[in-house]
């Protein structure tokens, strides 16, 4: 390992400038969302084109975690970061040409390729930058906070932007980021490598990104169509297991694997893997419905909904910050498994409004999910003291996945709850009952999305009918807020059995 100590200044410098990398890469995770009217209104996507948009980026970002990582291992963490950024920074300059969707599929593409080189490698320059383990508790806490924050605040940075400027600044918004970053990097970190990491294990790497992409994808089909009688998310399924089996067992034999799995026989490790997941699935489906709902129901303009889901980011942050200190009054285990038990209150609090949703209730709903999330504290030093720095790429690299794989199965599974949910309210309905017998075309659509719904009741005047699927919508949220509650009760008792006794943030026990 090439390593050379840091000042303690210097040391939490370098923090601030990896979470901050990290902020990027996470708002540009949900900016999209405001971005794509505009977006769809100029290029005229076809239905198709607009799912790859969005999609692309976290397919192609979760199928090169693992081999991104096992480079940087080989050929130096910083090196890794620092293309990553330059990537980034070029795919995001690139907007200014793009005058199709093909073009725009392929920018986000780009994106996801120099994300997959930056995440992983800020969680394992600080696992090597903060060797006292207190110390890297709080570091990890703030990289918690920030990641919880990312994802809530992107909607309001891109509101901001879009009010201004065209759909193109939700990408050049990254360009002076990155290059700030860039040159932070270069000036405050040194370099970190694993000496006797051995060769790249080439055929792994391509079978792991076959695997994860053909297993993100999958999720995410049965998620868009709410179905689980969908033929080619099936294929895709399928495929995943092989290739995912396969390279479970290639790890399993190699000397020097690309992923070691062995650190999964760390308990702590596990809990964390698992209560990282968690934690992700109740923000993403909460960030996504209750978005929805704000804009469509509440009458919200994207500025507005950005603010109003600040609930989710202030508590997020000041939970994770106050997470390590918790934890060593009274147990990590206790704080984990009790901040996704309440990150599960939040999404069943939802089911407690009647038929009409007032914000109040929302913005309550909000923060105790970002109180929740305060388990990402916990959850990454968890991961982090379950893994030797020689290993710190491979935990990098797991974590993330787990935050990828968290944020796909919220929206498939919650999602999925949420539409059928809709879709049955919707047809008990009068108004939906009349305009099926005057237009079944209309109708058709109206079911697939509240979006599409009042689309269809403002252009033909059916104010019942907008009422009607708003209060559809409601019921959709109460479902998936049980659903929600009773997932997060079950990862939390999950975790809680998980972690050994007396497991403390240091890596002792007592």
């Amino acid at each position: 390992m090439i390593y050379t100590p840091m000042s303690k200044r210097r040391r939490w410098a370098a923090l601030m400038v990896l979470s901050a990398s990290l902020l990027v890469l996470m708002m540009d995770m949900t900016i999209l969302n405001i971005a794509l009217p505009g977006m769809a209104a100029e290029l005229r996507p076809t239905a198709t084109q607009q799912l790859w948009i969005v999609d692309v980026y976290s397919l192609v970002l979760a199928g090169l975690l693992v081999p991104w990582a096992g480079v940087a291992d080989r050929w130096g963490r910083k090196k890794m970061l620092l293309l990553g950024y330059t990537i980034f920074a070029l795919a995001s300059l690139m907007v200014l040409w793009a005058d199709s969707a093909a073009m725009v599929i392929a920018i986000r593409m780009l994106l996801g390729v120099g994300g997959a080189m930056i995440m992983p490698n800020t969680l394992s320059l600080i696992r090597v930058v903060f060797v006292d383990t207190r110390e890297r508790a709080m570091a990890l806490a703030v990289w918690s906070a920030v990641a919880g924050m990312g994802g809530a605040i992107g909607p309001l940075i891109g509101g901001v932007l879009l009010e201004a400027f065209s759909w193109h600044a939700a990408f050049l918004v990254n360009v002076p980021l990155m290059a700030v970053a860039s040159v932070s990097v270069a000036l405050l970190l040194p370099e970190s490598k694993v000496n006797d990491a051995g060769k790249l294990d080439y055929a792994g790497a391509v079978v792991s990104l076959i695997g994860m992409v053909a297993l993100v994808w999958a999720i995410k089909t049965f998620g868009e169509h709410a179905s689980l009688l969908v033929p080619q998310a099936w294929a895709a399924l399928a495929v995943a297991a092989v290739a995912l089996g396969w390279f479970v067992r290639r790890c399993l034999v190699r000397e020097q694997p690309l992923l070691d799995l062995g650190l999964f026989r760390s308990r702590a490790l596990s809990a964390g893997v698992v209560a990282a997941l968690g934690s992700v699935l109740a923000m993403s489906a909460s960030l996504l419905l209750l978005a929805q709902w704000l804009q469509l129901v509440d009458g919200a303009t994207p500025i507005e909904a950005g603010l109003k889901l600040l609930p989710l980011a202030v508590m997020a942050t000041l939970t994770s910050l106050a997470a390590p200190r918790l934890a060593e009054r009274f147990s990590p285990r206790g704080v984990l498994a009790s901040a996704l038990v309440i990150a599960g209150v939040g999404m069943a609090l939802l089911a407690c409004s009647g038929a009409v949703l007032s914000y109040p209730l929302v913005a309550a709903s909000l923060a105790l999910i970002g109180c929740g999330s305060g388990a990402l504290a916990i959850a990454s030093a968890f991961i982090m003291l379950g893994s030797p720095e020689d290993k710190a790429g491979n935990a990098g690299a797991i974590e993330e996945s787990s935050y990828e794989i968290g944020a796909v199965l919220g929206v498939a599974i919650l999602g999925s709850v949420a539409a059928l949910v809709y879709r049955g309210s919707l047809r008990d309905t009068e108004s939906f009952a009349a305009l099926q017998s005057s237009d079944p075309q209309a109708a058709e659509a109206a079911q697939e999305s509240l979006g599409a719904a009042m689309d269809v009741a403002n252009s033909a005047g059916l104010s019942t009918l907008a009422a009607d699927a708003a209060s559809a919508f409601v019921a959709s949220l109460q479902g998936a807020g049980i659903a929600g509650g009773v997932v997060m009760a079950l990862v939390s008792v999950g975790v809680f059995l998980l972690v050994p006794r007396g497991t403390t943030l240091d890596g002792s026990s007592h």
